[in-house]
């Protein structure tokens, strides 16, 4: 029996075993699994381990996506995690060649992905609030939002979360430097159904140029000597 000759749901079975590039493969041997290859119900799930990965052609984007995990554990993510103004030239070079990447595809997610259940971003330096705030506007079903080491989400994106996540009940913001133990305590008291999370984030040291340290440490020595 040729595999062609099975029905349209086994073939949709084996394609689930296999990963993305093994996919792509298969479908390029005839029509038949090519067609499978396009069907919306094989790609509900979808994992990347690289920013790289997004640019491929080997999945598809659409409606039917319900769990989307990127999560970044290479040694590069500690270039992105520097701060800005602390990055040599070739620290920023690097940057620059992917620092749109999760965003611009956080966006075709806002724009094709309505029904979205769950969201995991793992070592993605780049990501923004604003980002997260449109994606939570996009998609009302959300129920799981898991950050991790995104070094630029603030509390900024937890005040989102208590304006637009209705359906939220799940929310992590772990190793999140920016976030504060303010911005958690507001989101506890206007989201109490929400199981939040937040290994380290509060305890970390926030992103500040050294003039604006300076400037807070003055401050504070006034408010001393009032």
């Amino acid at each position: 029996m040729h595999i062609t000759q099975l029905n349209r749901e086994c073939l949709l079975h084996l394609f689930s075993f296999l990963d993305k590039d093994s996919r792509k493969s298969l479908a390029k041997t005839c029509h038949t699994l090519l067609e499978v290859f396009r069907d919306p119900l094989l790609w509900s799930l979808l994992n990347f381990h690289s920013p790289s990965e997004l640019k491929k052609d080997n999945f598809l984007l659409g409606p039917a996506l319900k769990y989307l995990s990127i999560c970044w554990y290479s040694e590069r993510v500690k270039v992105c995690n520097i701060e800005d103004w602390m990055k040599n030239h070739f620290q920023k070079d690097f940057c620059n060649r992917h620092e749109r990447t999760v965003n611009d595809f956080l966006l075709e997610v806002c724009n094709r992905c309505p029904n979205l259940l769950s969201l995991t971003l793992s070592g993605c330096g780049h990501v923004t609030d604003d980002c997260i705030l449109l994606l939570l506007k996009s998609c009302p079903n959300l129920k799981t939002l898991k950050l991790e080491n995104c070094v630029r989400i603030t509390d900024q994106t937890l005040e989102a979360v208590a304006l637009h996540g209705a359906s939220l009940q799940t929310l992590h913001v772990d190793f999140c430097r920016n976030i504060t133990q303010t911005g958690l305590e507001r989101v506890r008291e206007k989201c109490p159904s929400v199981t939040l999370r937040a290994e380290r984030s509060a305890k970390m040291i926030p992103d500040s140029k050294p003039e604006k340290k300076l400037m807070l440490e003055k401050a504070s020595r006034k408010l001393l000597q009032l």
